[in-house]
């Protein structure tokens, strides 16, 4: 599945996922680029999800301050 059509809570589990087989998994140096890489573009759409939700809290912030 595509980072960008998955949530929030799924691509932070997996994250998760990725770190922990990184972590407590012996790997060859391809599968952990691998891992690394998918763990980068999950970041990425995670920090984007968040930038959408911090600009929208602030957008009904400044819309509720005007009423």
């Amino acid at each position: 599945m595509p980072e960008d059509k998955i949530s929030f809570e799924e691509a932070f589990a997996k994250l998760q996922e990725i770190s922990e087989k990184i972590e407590n998994e012996e790997l060859s140096l391809d599968e952990s680029l691998q891992l690394f890489e998918e763990g980068l573009k999950l970041s990425g759409h995670c920090s984007k999800i968040l930038e959408d939700a911090k600009q929208k809290i602030e957008t009904i912030t400044a819309d509720f301050g005007e009423e």
